[in-house]
């Protein structure tokens, strides 16, 4: 008799996607949809092949160790910043991520809160709901243009280049960016897009938008000496991950003035949020959920499932996930 491999679904997800798993595995879940402690994430990946996972969860050294069985965890997530890649190629176990199927709605999403940051929408909102619009004035929440201002893009990946083709081929932006590597001429001829310095792209742009993937290299690379360089009238808006950005430091910078709006999805700690940034008028504040449609979000969980179910051997592409991290794991391991 054949055993069947055992994973691991660490949070809520599509029924259909459930039913795809359980065809070839014994599959735990978890209904409740609450993270995790980690000393029970530890105790339920015990026995486990494999694991679909979000970023809430962090599979480092500590977690492998203590799941011997484990050979893929698979996360439902673009970014894997919860993954210690190190220890996962020591161990010899598979992680794979789920990119560019979430690429045009974040970068939908990007466009939209740098929008509302730049033309006050949440703050306007606020007032209104507090019933305080007792009249029109000329200067009323008078905000920043979009149309014609200069586009800054830290991190020109799929979904940086998705928001410069909104900025430059809708609003007639010129964008200047900055990247590890420069793209082809090309590419930067079809976005209008120049590259520059991080300096030079503090220092000239009207509305920054951070899409650069975190890392030890990436932490606070927007803190307070890069945030002094920026125009007074700049907008800066993040939607790469908690932590590129010290959100303290951002906090003053707005409360002083040195800039003049936010836009943030992501945030240093998350859940948890900064209270200086909570008490600020001009950021305006989401819960991480610049791929939430509900399209998107069902094409991520399914590219996840993918990649569990070839990862573990089975399914047509058996052996072969579509988007694996390191792939260099995957040859066979002796038992």
């Amino acid at each position: 008799m054949t055993i069947r491999p055992s994973v691991l679904v660490t949070r809520a997800v599509f029924d259909d996607v459930l039913e795809r798993l359980r065809a070839h595995f014994d599959v735990e879940t978890n209904d409740r949809d609450e993270v995790y402690p980690r000393a029970e994430l530890i105790a339920r990946l015990a026995g486990k092949d494999g694991a679909l996972t979000t970023g809430s969860e962090r599979i480092d050294e500590e977690v492998l160790a203590a799941s011997p069985r484990l050979r893929v965890v698979s996360n439902i997530a673009v970014g894997y910043n919860n993954f210690d890649m190190a220890a996962f190629d020591k161990r010899g176990v598979l992680g794979t991520n789920t990119p560019d199927v979430l690429t045009e709605t974040t970068a939908d999403f990007g466009f939209a809160l740098m929008m509302s940051a730049a033309r006050r929408m949440a703050e306007s909102e606020h007032f209104l709901r507090r019933g305080e619009w007792t009249k029109w004035s000329l200067t009323m929440f008078a905000g920043t243009d979009v149309h014609g201002a200069t586009l800054g893009i830290l991190g020109m990946g799929r979904i940086g280049q998705a928001i410069a083709r909104r900025g430059a081929l809708g609003f007639g932006m010129p964008v200047i960016y900055h990247n590890r590597s420069r793209l082809d001429p090309s590419i930067e001829k079809a976005l209008n897009a120049r590259y520059v310095s991080k300096t030079e792209l503090l220092q000239q742009a009207d509305h920054l938008v951070l899409v650069v993937p975190y890392s030890p290299a990436s932490h606070h690379a927007i803190g307070a000496p890069e945030l002094g360089l920026m125009k007074p009238s700049a907008t800066l808006t993040n939607i790469a991950r908690g932590g590129v950005v010290d959100d303290a430091a951002l906090a003053r910078a707005l409360a002083a003035g040195q800039l003049a709006a936010a836009g943030l999805d992501v945030f240093e700690g998350e859940p948890s949020v900064n209270p200086a940034l909570l008490g600020l008028p001009n950021v305006v504040l989401t819960p991480h959920i610049a791929s939430a449609t509900l399209a998107t979000r069902r094409a991520m969980a399914h590219l996840a499932c993918d990649n569990l179910i070839a990862g573990l051997g089975c399914g047509p592409h058996a052996g072969q996930p579509p988007t694996p991290i390191n792939p260099r794991v995957l040859s066979p391991r002796p038992d």
